[in-house]
């Protein structure tokens, strides 16, 4: 910050010069009118000394003009090269009082409308937070700076989660839902901060919350997992393993909460019949779709292309919207790869391979980085997202 504050120091002595400088001109001009005064004064002193020696008959007619003249010459030469005095309508006051007000207002425009709090925050984030309590400070301060950043008030809710602060995260995720619109993971972050901070009390509130959430996704983690919680607490079992099972389901194989998760059912379920009562089975889950492709480059090709090149494979719908249903990325240099195109690798949460029956496997090289425009392609025939077997895509045609 010192840096930028010696910076707009150097730009505020800058403007100031412009207002100092005729004060600076003027006084110069001041003194060269004083010192032809003093040459025109003497000029006249020596012009009356060669009048009284003319009188006394000391001088001639001619040596007095002789004398006359040489005098002129001297005025002359000592008043050469003076400009002509300015004439300065604002006179010498109003400058100065400029010079006084410019950095004055200008510092309290700044404050008033500028961004110093933006700038300063900005430096921080540049540097990693010290502890827990250092990036609340700053997601805080960042939030005040923007209140109206649904993205700012949705992190610092999450901190608060993280710091056992319910009531706070159950405001700020409503503040969050106000501007980012009802969103299912938004209310189902605001349900469960809701009965956290109302202290593991099931309310109509958190009740609405979680079926407005799972009406518009019935899929959504956080809801399905409150649910699981509200149930085992409430002692009912049997909808605990329910909802957990659900939850089950979403959850990439190699997602940590698994274990716990799964650990949550079994006892859920021991308590089920130590309490005389029986486990129902789960429905059959449906089968979280996954392909696996090995992607390689036409031998024709590899000269034509750099080892930096991105390659951008993806799995999009025959008949649905045009949007990548599942991506990664890779390098030609990568190449060949087997990469594995599924649920977990959802552009969007509503948009999984599972929920189509069809789609086409596409491989794209862009030397700009760009997923929607490249120098080379290679696409699949029409495949199910049943398909076990490994597939094959190469790389051999040129983007059009």
């Amino acid at each position: 910050m010192i840096d930028f504050w010696l910076a707009a120091g150097l730009l505020l002595l800058v403007a100031l010069s412009f207002l100092l400088i005729p004060v600076l001109r003027g006084r110069r001009a001041q003194l060269e009118e004083d010192r032809t005064a003093l040459n025109v004064a003497l000029y006249q002193e020596r012009v009356a000394e060669l009048q009284a020696q003319q009188e006394e008959g000391v001088l001639n007619a001619e040596q007095m003009d002789a004398g006359r003249a040489e005098a002129a010459r001297e005025l002359l030469a000592d008043t050469e090269g003076v400009e002509a005095p300015r004439v300065s309508r604002l006179g010498k006051p109003l400058p100065l009082l400029a010079a006084i007000l410019v950095p004055v207002l200008g510092l309290g425009l700044y404050l008033h409308f500028g961004a110093s709090d933006k700038v300063e925050l900005t430096r921080e984030f540049a540097q990693a937070p010290q502890s827990m309590e250092d990036m609340t400070r700053r997601l805080e301060r960042a939030v005040a700076a923007q209140p109206d950043s649904a993205e700012g008030l949705y992190f610092l809710g999450r901190t608060y989660m993280a710091q056992d602060r319910p009531a706070d995260a159950a405001k700020i995720f409503e503040r969050t839902v106000s501007l980012a619109g009802r969103q299912p993971e938004l209310l189902g972050q605001w349900a469960q901060a809701q009965y956290f901070a109302d202290g593991k009390k099931w309310s109509d509130k958190v009740q609405a919350l979680t079926d407005e959430a799972l009406k518009t996704d019935p899929k959504e983690v956080t809801s399905l997992g409150l649910l699981g919680i509200a149930a085992f607490e409430g002692e009912r079992y049997q909808d605990a393993i329910d909802y957990w099972n659900r939850l089950l389901v979403q959850l990439p194989p190699e997602d940590p909460s698994r274990v716990a998760l799964q650990g949550g059912i079994a006892k859920a379920a021991e308590k089920l019949e130590a309490s005389g009562g029986k486990v129902a089975e789960a429905p059959a889950a449906k089968a979280v779709a996954a392909l696996k492709v090995r992607v390689d480059l036409a031998p024709d090709l590899k000269a034509k292309v750099q080892p930096g090149d991105s390659v951008f494979i993806f799995a999009r719908a025959i008949s649905g919207p045009p949007a990548p249903l599942a991506a990664k990325r890779l390098t030609v240099a990568d190449l060949p790869a087997t990469v594995e195109l599924g649920d977990a690798d959802a552009m969007m949460p509503q948009l999984k391979l599972s929920n189509f029956p069809e789609v086409q496997l596409v491989a794209r090289i862009s030397r700009a980085g760009q997923p929607t425009a490249g120098e080379w392609i290679g696409r699949s025939q029409p495949l199910a997202t049943s398909t076990t077997a490994p597939q094959k895509l190469t790389i051999d045609s040129p983007d059009k």
